[in-house]
């Protein structure tokens, strides 16, 4: 289990919070077309879905990828916390508790990355960022104790029974 702090939290939340505000429209725009601009939010949404379930127990080299992002946003955001604001560092915001992964789920994940990875290939130098601030805003937001973390569990659930299908293990 990875364990995110305050400082993680936020850098997780500054991230949520740029991606909303260059992804803007407009209200005009919005009301206009909302289907056009809402697309223009699903591959972040995808790559936070990914980087959410990199966090909920899977081990490896994926698994320690994802604890050093998520180690690194703990640390760059308690020192910017104590720093900017005053606040004290290494205060816990994880969840109690969490919808672990199952084998499947884990081997949904590999797939998953090795679709993540071909995508941010594939994608020109600003959508790869976008698609990488995605992966680590869920890294990030996937434990934590507020509406993100919340998120995460039937986020899980999907990816345990969707690979568990896949897998023949719900027969």
């Amino acid at each position: 289990m990875n364990y995110v702090t305050y400082g993680g939290v936020t850098v997780g939340l500054c991230l949520l919070i740029h991606r909303v505000v260059t992804w803007w429209p407009g209200r005009k725009s919005l009301m206009k077309d909302p289907i056009k601009h809402a697309q223009k939010l699903l591959p972040w949404l995808a790559s936070w879905c990914y980087g959410c379930l990199t966090t909920l127990g899977v081990a490896g080299l994926i698994g320690t990828a994802s604890s050093a992002v998520l180690g690194l946003s703990n640390w760059l955001g308690d020192a910017a916390l104590v720093w900017g604001v005053g606040e004290r560092s290494g205060q816990l915001a994880a969840r109690a508790t969490f919808v672990p992964l199952t084998g499947p789920g884990n081997c949904l994940v590999l797939i998953l990355t090795v679709g993540f990875i071909a995508a941010v290939k594939k994608a020109g130098e600003e959508e790869s960022a976008v698609l990488k601030r995605g992966a680590w805003c869920g890294i990030t937001l996937g434990t934590s104790a507020g509406v993100a973390g919340f998120a995460a569990v039937p986020l899980a659930q999907a990816a345990n029974w969707v690979a568990g299908i896949v897998y023949g293990a719900f027969q």
